[in-house]
Formats: C-alpha cells, structure tokens, sequence
C-alpha cells in the first residue's frame, strides 16, 4: 500500500491505538497528543492564573480562521455551537418556511437532521423524504421540486453504510431552483476535504468529536453570509451587533451583526476550541488529501479482505460513492459486536451490520487483525457463498 505520510508516526499521536485495535473513529475519535496537550494548557492557565479570558477568546478567534480555511470560507461564516445537532436546529428555525412550505429530505439519513426538520411540521412546513440508494445527487431530488419547495437538507456522507452523495451536483440544482441547502457534514469533515462554496450550501453543520478530533461538545455552523434574511430563532447579548455595554437589555437595539455570530450566544466551550485550533494544525500538517486517500486505501484492503472471505459489505464498493473511511460488514451486530470487544476489537452496530470507521492513524494490520477473528469464527455455507458471490459479480 502507498505510503501517503508517515503513518507510523502519526500512530504515536494517538496511544489508545497500542491498546486496542481501534475501528470506531466515526462514533468518536481516540485522543491525540496536541488536542489533549491544548486541553492541558488551557487548564494549567485557569489553574495558575484564574483565566486569561482575552487570551482564550482570541484564540478562539483564531480557530474560528482555521476552521473557515479549512472549510474554503471566510472567518465572519462560521459559528460555534455545542454538536451537529445543535447545528442543524438552528439552520432549520432560521430558514424562513411557514405553512405548506415543502422540505426534500433522504428516507433514513441521520435522525438529528431529519427530526430538525420534523419539528417544523408544527408550523405547517411538509417534510417529503426521497428514497436513499447507493447514489444520490441532483436527479434523485429534481422530479420532488414543485412550487412549494423551499429547501433541501441531507448528510455528506452517511453514518450507517458509508454513501458519500454527491452534495456539489444538489447545491447546484438549489441554486438553480432559488432553494435553500442545508448539509450535514459531520460523518466526512476532517477526511473529505470539504468545500463549502463548491457545494453551494445555505448552512454545514457539524461537530467536532469524529474527523475533527476533539472530545464531545464543540459543533460548528457554516452560514453563507450573503443569506442575510436568516436569523436566528433565540437571541441573546453575545448575537448582538452592538451587545450593550451596561448590560441593560433595550427593545430599540437588538440589530443582528453581518456575521455568523449571530447564531451565537456566548459562554463557548473554550477548552475544546482550543483543541480543535490544534486539531486541524495536526491534520493540515499532514494533508487532509493524504488522509482521504490512506482511508480509501484501506477501504481497498478491507473489502479485499472481505471478499476472501465471502462476507458482504453494506453500502457503495465504487470509490465514486463511498466515504473512504465507513464500511459496514454484513455480519449481525447482534451476534457479533460482544466478540469483536472480547477480541480487543473496537467497532460499532450499525443498522445493517458491523461499522468499521478507519482514522489517519489505522493501518493494514489493524485490517488483518479484524479479518482473523472473523476467519476464526466464520465458515460460510456453500448456500452463502453463492449467494455473497452473485451480489458481488
């Protein structure tokens, strides 16, 4: 396999992966060296010096300028918030939809973004939901659009098989329609490389605990900033374009800033945006494009591996359509999980299978070791082997 960076190196980032064979980095990311030592330096700071607030804040407007480049966008579009779905409500109550409003969504994408939108049922918004298929892109939504279509809103890369849908074709078809678009991106942000204006999105959101390698509790929203008619559904001090001073509340002066602060309100979680300052420092060293293809490399391997053995994956095979970093094993979680853990293996359930989610630190061997312990405990009938050979070709 292609060497894209020094893997063994960036192994040593992580020691969690010494212990385990660690295939779970899209339920959460283990650890790295730089984000617990940004966690470190901002306790020691709190600890010694009771809190150097400005010192803190202009740091996290520095993240904030990272996160913006890292997305293709400018400082002004990027809010924080506690987690993707935090993100996605707020997206959602800002567009401006009222009764009998139309919103185009995909059938069992990630439940936080379709119930964000289910939510406006109340106001009289209808929620349609197309069907998902292994490639979803503009064709998929347009025979849904009529006159009362007002959005579309759909993951990035799905967390349950790995589809990674062609986003950048839907932006365009919204824009073409005059139709707001709203992306999950927390399944693929921090090893697809991500381009917010290419994708044309009205809003991104995502955490920050899978990719992006920080702890739970930091989420990011994008906000293309010339959408200056969506504001926020809650308001306080810190959304302000002029907060007051005195801390007096004043009915005749709550004009919203031109920036994505306005979906803001104040009191961040400080210790993990300095984590993700350092987070992306480490990813952009080594190259989120060598991250991608290392993922998509074993991904090769993985489903090699897998067809060694006539046992199935769910979801896309073609690099065009898969994430490089999510496959499901078609193996029943239910009998399964319980001897991938006994094993020092660390995987996920998934709807239709075994979730293995690789991170920039796995390798081949890790790939081997889960495969032996399928091998030791799985020999296929004929039955399935024919069957496992005519959905594969």
């Amino acid at each position: 396999m292609i060497q894209h960076y020094d893997v063994a190196a960036v192994r040593k980032a992580f020691p969690a992966v010494d212990q385990i064979v660690y295939l779970d980095s899209g339920f959460q990311t283990p650890l790295s060296r730089p984000v617990k030592e940004a966690y470190e330096r901002f306790l020691r700071e709190g600890f010694e010096t009771a809190g150097p607030k400005q010192i803190w804040l202009k740091r996290l407007e520095e993240t904030r300028a990272k996160v913006a480049t890292f997305l293709g966008v400018k400082s002004h579009e990027i809010a924080f918030t506690k987690n993707t779905s935090e993100s996605m409500n707020i997206a959602a109550n800002a567009l401006p939809l009222g009764a009998g409003d139309k919103v185009l969504m995909i059938y069992g994408d990630h439940p936080n973004n379709a119930y964000a939108f289910l939510n406006l049922q109340k106001k009289g918004v209808e929620i349609v939901f197309i069907p998902m298929t292994d490639v979803v892109d503009a064709e998929s939504f347009r025979s849904h659009i009529d006159d009362r279509t007002r959005a579309i809103s759909m993951s990035h890369v799905t967390f349950h098989a790995g589809h990674r849908f062609d986003v950048e074709s839907v932006g365009e078809l919204c824009a073409q329609h005059s139709l707001y678009f709203v992306v999950d991106a927390m399944q693929g942000i921090g090893v697809v490389p991500i381009d917010a204006k290419a994708m044309k999105a009205t809003f991104i959101g995502s955490g920050t605990h899978k990719g992006l390698l920080v702890p739970q509790g930091l989420g990011l929203l994008y906000w293309d900033a010339a959408r200056v008619e969506l504001e926020p559904a809650y308001l306080a001090a810190a959304s302000l374009a002029e907060p007051p001073q005195d801390f007096i509340a004043r009915p005749d002066d709550m004009a919203l800033p031109a920036t994505a602060c306005r979906f803001e309100l104040g009191n961040f979680n400080l210790p993990a945006v300095q984590g993700l300052g350092a987070a992306i420092d480490f990813i952009n060293a080594i190259g989120i494009e060598n991250v991608q293809r290392h993922c998509f490399d074993l991904g090769d391997y993985l489903i090699e591996r897998l067809d060694q053995l006539y046992v199935g994956l769910v979801g896309p095979r073609d690099r065009q359509h898969r994430a490089p970093h999510i496959y499901v094993i078609a193996l029943p979680a239910a009998d399964w999980l319980d001897y991938f853990t006994q094993n020092g293996i660390r995987v996920s359930p998934e709807r239709d299978g075994i979730r293995v989610s690789f991170g920039m630190f796995n390798t081949t061997a890790d790939i081997d070791r889960l495969i032996e312990a399928i091998r030791a405990r799985n020999v296929p009938s004929v039955q399935t082997r024919t069957a496992v050979l005519s959905k594969l070709g």
